[in-house]
């Protein structure tokens, strides 16, 4: 893995409060003062201490609600039989009626319901409002912009709509405990995918500024340069090459090596991941596996925000 992971932090500070930092290394002694912050090694070195695994964002996610502490008016959660949302394709975009969503709805082999119907909501509110019955099991389903604000109102851009599955039996009302939760996207603009952006991640201790830029042929692929600069290393190779899908806007970042060595010791520190435009602001929620020669940092998420 390199140094990276064993460096050690010793502090010392003059009455001036002038801050050195000393790097101890495993093999040699006492190196030559680094000055960066000493907070900047102590989340390095957390960072390694832990690899988080964390699941890709979408444009559609499954979102798990909590246990309730206010009793749901429109019906109790995972009492008696639980429909599964499956099969989930398509995007809404705001201004295209015709945009639309798909999915499938199931139940557990062996189980029956007596009734059972679709809810459409819109923002935090949950003023849930029906907009289709279910009669049989499985069942696709296919709504477009259009339908939902027929039963919701005006949408815009930007917008959250859920889509829940409420099912009964013997009397008892079930509302899945599983939802669709559905971004209303813009159409895609080449000028809101590039520029200058401000970079964050806490997972691998990293924020400074990076430069996007978009491929000059094919607009839904960008370079991503500057986010080994931002971490005091020299960005000699690169840039990351990222893939926007012009259906999804979900981002896939290919495999790339940004740098040949840090300063910490690694080479090849290379990225790649997966992650998600917002067609609206121009921002990209990333998640990069990032890796060295010999070994890895496991998953990271960033954020790029424009400036």
């Amino acid at each position: 893995m390199g140094l990276r992971m064993l460096l050690l932090t010793i502090m010392f500070v003059l009455p001036t409060g002038t801050a050195i930092t000393f790097i101890l290394k495993m093999y040699g002694g006492l190196a030559e003062p680094v000055k960066h912050p000493v907070s900047y090694f102590n989340l390095k070195n957390n960072k390694m201490k832990r690899v988080k695994t964390l699941g890709l964002t979408i444009i559609l996610v499954i979102i798990f609600f909590g246990c309730e502490e206010v009793k749901d008016p429109a019906g109790q959660r995972n009492i008696g039989v639980v429909p599964m949302l499956s099969n989930v394709s398509g995007i809404l975009i705001g201004g295209e009626s015709s945009s639309f969503i798909q999915f499938t709805v199931g139940l557990a082999s062996g189980t029956t319901v007596d009734d059972g119907e679709i809810e459409v909501s819109m923002q935090d509110n949950f003023e849930r409002v029906k907009i289709a019955d279910l009669t049989s099991f499985p069942s696709t389903f296919n709504f477009t912009l259009g339908q939902i604000a027929e039963k919701l109102g005006e949408i815009n851009a930007g917008d959250i709509i859920y889509i829940e599955v409420v099912t009964t039996k013997n009397g008892i009302s079930t509302r899945s405990n599983a939802a669709l939760s559905l971004i209303v996207f813009c159409e895609y603009d080449k000028a809101l995918a590039a520029g200058s952006y401000h970079s964050i991640s806490t997972d691998w201790a990293s924020e400074g500024d990076i430069l996007i830029t978009s491929d000059p042929v094919d607009q839904y692929t960008v370079y991503v340069s500057g986010l080994e600069t931002i971490e005091g290393v020299n960005e000699d190779q690169g840039p990351l090459v990222m893939h926007i899908d012009p259906v999804t806007f979900v981002v896939t970042a290919d495999k790339t090596v940004l740098a040949s060595e840090t300063w910490w010791g690694d080479t090849n520190i290379a990225y790649e991941g997966t992650g998600l435009f917002n067609s609206c602001t121009g921002k990209y929620s990333m998640n990069f596996h990032i890796t060295v020669d010999g070994g890895d940092y496991g998953i990271n998420a960033f954020t790029f925000t424009r400036n």
